[in-house]
């Protein structure tokens, strides 16, 4: 559940497209008991024709990008098609990884009760590229310090519960994952955190720094020695194969 402070709102935008801040456990489509994120960005713009080009899970929180008019979102919708848009997120778990950085690579099946499944076959995978670094926070009534990995997470694919699936297989589950991790937590601390693209020769790079619960707020992070991890992610050394723009 989102905290009172943590609201959906806008982030960026201009004549193109709107990048929209979704808070955490809030749906991307309404339900009968409550208020979607697609329909409070159309309640925020007073707008009710623009178009969402990808989607979020309930869980997570982060950018949402919407298409103010027909071109741009067929224009965004190809960039995403065709893999042209740099897209990170943040994650944090309470288990160490197998490794510190590397890639998960592997066809997706939907498995029982909506969960999915990660194969080692590779006919049509799943890429999520991936560095990592230890922090801590603080959780539970005693305000107990503990140590947690804070992912970036670079996925070049957009199968359904991908970087769940993906920090599950690397024996680091998202902290608050209630279905592929274990222990209670406020929140699934997932975020879509920044993305970069080109759009009628316009470079954009837009970033939502907002990643926070109870338990954790991205600022609050004592590893300065890897602050690029966090601030900007596209400067790693992502290999050669990662999509990145020009610079």
């Amino acid at each position: 559940m989102c905290s009172e402070t943590d609201v959906t709102r806008i982030v960026f935008q201009d004549e193109e497209l709107c990048a929209i801040h979704k808070p955490a456990g809030i749906p991307f489509h309404s339900t009968d008991e409550e208020s979607g994120v697609v329909q409070q960005a159309k309640s925020l713009l007073g707008n009710e024709s623009i178009f969402p080009v990808h989607r979020l899970d309930k869980m997570t929180s982060g950018l949402i990008l919407f298409a103010k008019n027909k071109k741009s979102n067929s224009e965004l919708s190809q960039l995403f098609a065709e893999k042209k848009i740099e897209k990170y997120y943040l994650a944090l778990s309470l288990s160490k990884p197998k490794k510190k950085q590397g890639a998960v690579i592997g066809d997706m099946k939907k498995g029982r009760r909506g969960s999915y499944l990660l194969l080692k076959e590779k006919n049509n995978p799943s890429i999520t590229r991936f560095f990592t670094s230890k922090v801590s926070l603080h959780t539970g009534e005693n305000n107990t310090e503990r140590k947690a990995w804070l992912f970036v997470l670079k996925p070049e694919t957009g199968k359904t519960h991908q970087l769940r699936v993906a920090l599950k297989s690397l024996g680091s589950a998202v902290f608050g994952d209630q279905r592929y991790g274990k222990g209670e937590a406020d929140r699934g601390y997932l975020h879509a955190y920044k993305v970069r693209f080109e759009l009628n020769n316009k470079l954009y790079e837009i970033c939502d720094p907002e990643f926070a619960g109870a338990s954790f707020r991205l600022s609050s992070t004592d590893t300065t020695d890897d602050q690029d991890l966090f601030i900007h992610p596209e400067k790693l050394n992502w290999p050669k194969g990662a999509f990145r723009l020009t610079d």
